[in-house]
């Protein structure tokens, strides 16, 4: 929380390098349904629907943290809250725009609260829109618009039954109502306010900052118990509702809450909320307010769980959670990605994708000091009304970037994800959760994946060991997947096996040199697969290879599957002995190599391979690729994206 306000006080500071800012205390951000003009008079002029827009408007509170119905908004808020005359019109929710009652308690509605703050602050938009509402004509004058509708009953209409939808039943959605009937409310729509005063350029109140100053001074000067803020160490007022609406207008859980009163009440260790802990009303709106802007702006979502990274600072750090093609979108040198993806360059893609990802990352230390706080959260909820932090660490500025620039360099890989996004990087850790279990995975599981896979990249922890064997194994298993998923798979499972042996110092590019059983035999089935492909597509057919068909099985024996996938070829040998003698030729040379690698006794050792053996294929299959793409005439060129 500290952090947080910490956070929102640094962006008000820099104000002038972000588009957007946290929404201020005692206000919320919320979606506009109605519009409504009115002029200083406090005379209705127009309405019209808008398409829920964002809008900020003053709260409570009270109303800030309000899950259900009940304590209203000062100025814009519902129908149900702002229409004197929503009872008359046959409303099916609870009408708070006069006191009410709830339990034991008379509460204040709409009116009244508008009421005292138009007492406490004289403005002309406030004067006006307080003249208005108490002439309770609200719905009246939306009908009279073609805003609202009322059935022949003089009732507001939960059903359409006409041809062209009204707008304000497009931009509605469906509730309950007391029996369970899946209706329209239209008393649920907000309604914000404009006031055309003459001399007076904004009409908008939601955009006027006067009024928004006078609301939090109102708001301030009705706080009146104080108590210890935990936070500040300061003796202020305290808040008892803190808010909601973290992650999406409707969310509705809460990071803080207190409202155990009946049963085992707070455990059974104190008597009262305010005995456990106390936070200030300013220090919990600020801080809730930061935490919203962040998830907003730099947010990583997946499902209902929440991963945060950020600089108390402000300043712009880069993304955890991303892909290395992400981490270069807003900065990427067409000419020069072209060049590293061309194969020309095969030899220095390494060294290529370390210095722009050096450059990449100097650009963000220019702007983040060494001795920067960055904060990395996780947050979800096991229930609709309550959050937890799953995830949180503190992380120098220079320990970050370096963390950062680890995790792109250790697993990166030539990546394959679809034809239009080819990429040397690092994948996403979402991107390893879906792979890792065939993106078929329950939620939970798949968020409980991506919570473990982060200390990988904010602390530098050594990757777990089953998530890697589990790629592995699936990516040893291409007829479980379409074509597409597995040349996807097989770049993440190449970049994490490396990654997890640096001492072996592969290199992303065919190394020749490279005499180990696993790797040659890798490079062995990538040439029996361009092979029969290559036949394959000289007679027409497209179809998956032996090589492929057998991959499962040969990583797991490897010389007993071999002699198969051998008998398998001859067929193939002589299509293209017929009808391309130089390729057959160039294949059996490059096979006669492999073999003379192998080290005495090695080749019929028949014990199952490790995954080094797909580096050996995706290499040696890209250098077969690469050499035909620059030998053969462009009408092939539609070949290699086949075979």
């Amino acid at each position: 929380m500290q952090r947080l306000e910490e956070t929102y006080e640094n962006a008000y500071k820099r104000r002038e390098n972000f588009n957007s800012l946290p929404v201020p205390p005692a206000h919320v951000e919320q979606q506009a349904h109605i519009e409504v003009v009115l002029d200083g008079e406090g005379n209705f002029l127009t309405a019209s629907v808008v398409n829920k827009e964002a809008t900020l408007i003053p709260a409570t509170e009270a109303s800030a943290g309000r899950t259900s119905g009940g304590e209203p908004h000062p100025l814009c808020d519902k129908i149900q809250y702002t229409a004197g005359d929503y009872k008359a019109h046959g409303g099916i929710s609870n009408a708070y725009f006069d006191d009410f009652k709830s339990g034991n308690e008379t509460k204040a509605g709409y009116l009244s609260l508008l009421s005292a703050w138009n007492d406490f602050y004289d403005h002309p938009m406030l004067k006006a829109i307080y003249k208005y509402v108490t002439k309770r004509c609200l719905i009246a004058d939306l009908v009279a618009s073609k805003v609202l509708f009322l059935d022949e009953k003089g009732n507001l209409l939960t059903e359409w039954n006409g041809k062209e939808t009204p707008s304000i039943f497009k931009v509605l959605t469906k509730k309950k109502d007391k029996s369970g009937e899946s209706v329209y409310d239209q008393g649920g729509a907000l309604v914000r306010w404009c006031v055309q005063i003459p001399g007076r350029l904004e009409d908008k109140v939601w955009e006027c900052a006067e009024l928004a100053e006078s609301w939090i001074r109102f708001n301030g000067s009705r706080q009146s118990e104080s108590s210890l803020c935990y936070i500040s160490g300061e003796e202020k007022p305290y808040a008892v509702n803190h808010p909601a609406r973290l992650r999406y207008s409707g969310d509705k859980a809460k990071l803080i809450s207190a409202n155990d009163l009946n049963g085992y009440t707070f455990r059974g260790r104190f008597v009262s909320p305010e005995e456990a802990c106390t936070v200030g009303y300013d220090v919990t709106q600020k801080a809730h307010s930061a935490l919203r802007w962040l998830i907003e702006q730099q947010g990583f979502k997946n499902d209902s769980q929440v991963i945060v990274a950020w600089a108390v600072s402000n300043a712009k750090i880069p993304p955890l959670c991303e892909s290395s093609d992400d981490l270069f979108l807003d900065s990427l040198d067409e000419s020069e990605e072209t060049e590293n993806l061309s194969g020309n360059n095969i030899e220095d893609i390494g060294a290529s994708y370390a210095k722009r990802l050096n450059k990449k990352l100097a650009g963000y230390k220019k702007e983040l000091k060494d001795r920067d706080d960055i904060v990395v959260m996780a947050l979800d909820s096991a229930t609709p009304g309550r959050m937890a932090i799953t995830y949180y660490q503190e992380i120098k500025g220079s320990d970050f970037l370096a963390r950062v620039e680890d995790y792109h360099k250790k697993y990166a890989w030539r990546q394959h994800f679809g034809k239009d996004k080819e990429f040397i990087g690092a994948p996403s850790i979402y991107d390893i959760a879906q792979l890792a279990f065939a993106g078929k995975t329950a939620p939970i599981l798949l968020k409980a994946t991506v919570s473990r896979l982060l200390p990988v990249i904010s602390e530098g922890r050594a990757f777990p060991l089953d998530l890697l064997l589990a790629v592995c194994r699936r990516t040893a298993q291409p007829q479980s997947m379409e074509r597409w998923e597995f040349e996807k798979i097989l770049g993440v499972a190449c970049g994490l096996y490396s990654g997890c042996h640096p001492e072996r110092r592969y290199k992303m590019a065919l190394e020749e040199d490279r005499t180990t059983r696993d790797y040659l035999y890798g490079r062995l089935l990538a040439v029996a697969d361009k092979l029969e492909g290559r036949a394959l597509y000289i007679a027409g057919e497209s179809r998956d290879t032996s090589a492929i068909k057998l991959m499962a099985r040969f990583a797991e024996k490897p010389s007993e599957t071999w002699r198969q996938i051998e008998i398998n070829l001859l067929p193939y040998c002589s299509r293209l002995q017929a009808r391309a003698e130089k390729e057959l030729t160039a294949f059996n040379i490059q096979m006669d190599k492999i073999y003379s690698a192998f080290r005495p006794g090695e080749f019929k050792d028949n014990s199952p391979l490790s995954s080094e053996f797909l580096l050996g294929f995706h290499c040696q299959r890209y250098e077969l690729w690469n050499n035909q793409k620059s030998n053969e005439t462009p009408n092939v060129a539609s070949e290699n994206k086949k075979d």
